[in-house]
């Protein structure tokens, strides 16, 4: 994440983060350790799911209450090098 990005963030907030992979159980399941592990207050309950119309592909949503950079900068690099995950944005 860029200086600049920071910048317009107030911490603490809420910050929607979106993963996607080819769908399987196993990626909504180590989605939801690496986000505990980055994140321990995140509501597993919340996590949205959708799948592709073809059902390839599985987008999960997760917010955080994020508390800093540093804390979305190891989760977005945790998520990004997790071998089921494709994209996260």
């Amino acid at each position: 994440m860029s200086d600049e990005a920071a910048d317009l963030f107030a911490f603490p907030c809420e910050f929607p983060i979106k993963i996607m992979g080819l769908a399987s159980d196993a990626l909504a399941q180590a989605v939801l350790e690496v986000v505990l592990r980055q994140a321990p207050d995140f509501d597993a309950a919340t996590m949205a799911m959708r799948t592709s119309s073809a059902g390839k592909y599985l987008s999960l949503t997760c917010t955080i209450q994020a508390t800093s950079r540093a804390q979305l900068d190891a989760l977005y690099q945790e998520l990004s090098s997790h071998p089921l995950v494709r994209f996260v944005l």
